[in-house]
């Protein structure tokens, strides 16, 4: 099967080939096709946006996902607007806004969250969801990764995500457990209709 990865993020691309290995797919960039804004209240809505406007276009099965930090000392936020969070532009400076945020708070719970949907042309839809629970540090280390990885250190771990290799990462990742349910489901074939869930 071939299917349609719905971002413009080369990295993200990279993962979900590496995650998606074991499947007899074909992965393919959704090159210039524009996206439409992620507008949506919901990871599902986001992911869903941009995965039907993909298989729209392209007539073929297409994947995407939303995903964000959920920090619980600030209500949940960033959430959905994790990407542009306060209207700043870089990681940098998305991480030292969390941090002065955060600078007062002896609670420093979060989770990750990924959804990831596949869209078909007929308007069938999969949606698969993983999380990543943690702890954020109280300065950046480690030079892998994106995002707010830096400051995450997942349950279990003493290291943050920044300081993992991508395979490490990957194991344990939000997304990587999402993109996992997806190849669960798929080993056997199309699976029914249903929505996956790991936590």
């Amino acid at each position: 099967m071939t299917v349609v990865v719905a971002t413009g993020n080369a990295g993200k691309i990279r993962e979900i080939e590496e995650a998606l290995g074991g499947l007899n797919w074909t992965l393919q960039s959704l090159g210039d096709v524009p996206l439409p804004p992620e507008t949506g209240a919901t990871y599902e809505d986001n992911a869903a946006l941009k995965a039907c406007a993909a298989a729209l276009v392209t007539r073929l099965p297409a994947l995407a996902d939303d995903s964000g930090l959920e920090v619980e000392a600030l209500g949940g936020e960033p959430g959905v607007y994790s990407a542009r969070y306060g209207g700043v532009g870089s990681d940098v400076e998305r991480n030292v806004l969390i941090l002065e945020r955060l600078r007062r708070e002896t609670n420093r719970r979060a989770k990750f969250v990924s959804v990831v949907i596949l869209a078909y042309p007929d308007g069938h839809l999969e949606t698969y969801r993983g999380e990543l629970h943690g702890t954020l540090l109280e300065g950046p280390r480690g030079e892998n990764g994106f995002g707010y990885d830096p400051l995450f250190v997942p349950d279990g771990d003493t290291r943050t995500l920044a300081e993992m290799t991508v395979a490490e990462k990957r194991a344990i990742s939000h997304r990587g457990r999402a993109l996992a349910a997806l190849m669960d489901a798929h080993r056997s074939g199309p699976p029914p209709r249903q929505t996956s869930t790991v936590e």
